[in-house]
């Protein structure tokens, strides 16, 4: 499958942090609206790509919008920006690197530190804490509180590349399911699905799964599929049992994370449309981390028989992430067939 490239790219460098989802969201429905049946946006900014059915049961899947990022908190008098986190992050990677504020124009800045230079020795062998970091925008502050202040979105500044026979970028979690979501609605577009399909680009994923939960409040869907990242530590001094995923070794079923454990019958039938298609996939069990399959699951009445594809990611949650050209088309192959035969497993075992 030849993926469009251009389009994950525009994507994956569109700005979105937590609460601050405009961007990304205008981007979306642009796509997906000559894609679907009825296209809605609910209170809390989810957008709903809603494709009929020949039956009322319903299937939602979940790809959330939001990247990690920060807000501003204070601008001290020399015009240095502090911040807090929107999402967790691994504090060493951001040493020296660029960001974005979006405050009344976009304004590009780098991450600052105590110089290694004056550290003592004790601070030379702690890490550091996102709390030792400010943004440097190289004006005074008269100037930065022209353009900023205190409550602006703070993203990661970063460009696409195409790296051997994977894509890497800033926000690969989870803009890849976004893509991943609008390509297999672009498939489905003149095929007829057995259920209802809303597919959801959900926000607020990154601070506690809320985009997702109040959807499936909403939707209350009989089926559900989470679409996110997952790691792939197939990387140098990993032991076999910590491995979790590979790169170029197909899309992954999700078993288990730590908010979720897929529905049995969820996992099979993934597993059976996989081998039937001969889609290469590999098992999933996150140990930490959680997606917005968990809010899909269970919050609403009765539950949801849901399950989750996810993309191996490389150097997931820092500055720049990478997933394998591979394993997405392996994604989008398997969300299309599943969207196709849900009707046709025998859900009742």
């Amino acid at each position: 499958m030849n993926l469009d490239i251009s389009l994950l790219k525009e994507i994956c460098e569109v700005a979105g942090a937590p609460g601050y989802e405009q961007r990304v969201r205008d981007l979306v429905i642009r796509e997906i609206s000559p894609l679907v049946d009825e296209v809605k946006i609910n209170n809390l900014g989810n957008v709903y790509a809603i494709k009929r059915g020949k039956t009322n049961k319903k299937v939602m899947i979940g790809a959330h919008m939001d990247e990690i990022g920060f807000i501003v908190t204070h601008i001290d008098d020399n015009g240095f920006v502090r911040f807090h986190t929107l999402g967790g992050f691994d504090p060493k990677t951001l040493t020296a690197q660029r960001v974005i504020i979006h405050g009344k124009e976009d304004v590009i800045g780098v991450m600052g530190s105590k110089p290694i230079h004056v550290m003592t020795q004790e601070e030379k062998t702690k890490n550091l804490k996102t709390t030792d970091y400010f943004i440097d925008l190289g004006m005074p502050k008269e100037k930065v509180l022209e353009l900023v202040e205190v409550g602006n979105p703070i993203t990661r500044y970063s460009q696409l590349l195409e790296m051997g026979e994977c894509v890497n970028c800033k926000s690969i979690d989870n803009r890849v399911s976004v893509f991943i979501l609008i390509e297999t609605l672009r498939r489905l577009k003149d095929k007829a699905v057995p259920f209802d399909v809303y597919g959801v680009f959900t926000v607020q994923e990154e601070v506690g799964l809320r985009g997702a939960n109040v959807s499936a409040l909403d939707i209350k869907p009989d089926f559900g599929f989470g679409l996110d990242t997952t790691i792939a530590y197939d990387l140098p001094g990993a032991q076999a049992h910590e491995v979790i995923t590979k790169l170029g070794e197909g899309t992954g079923i999700k078993i288990m994370d730590s908010s979720a454990i897929c529905d049995y019958r969820m996992i099979a039938f993934m597993k059976a449309i996989a081998d039937k298609h001969q889609i290469k996939w590999q098992p999933e069990i996150l140990p930490a981390g959680g997606t917005d399959t968990a809010g899909i699951q269970r919050m609403n009445e009765g539950g949801a028989i849901s399950g989750a594809i996810s993309i191996p990611t490389r150097h997931l949650h820092q500055v720049i992430e990478m997933a394998h050209k591979a394993d997405i088309s392996a994604s989008i192959a398997l969300l299309e067939s599943c969207l196709l035969e849900l009707d046709q497993f025998d859900w009742t075992h």
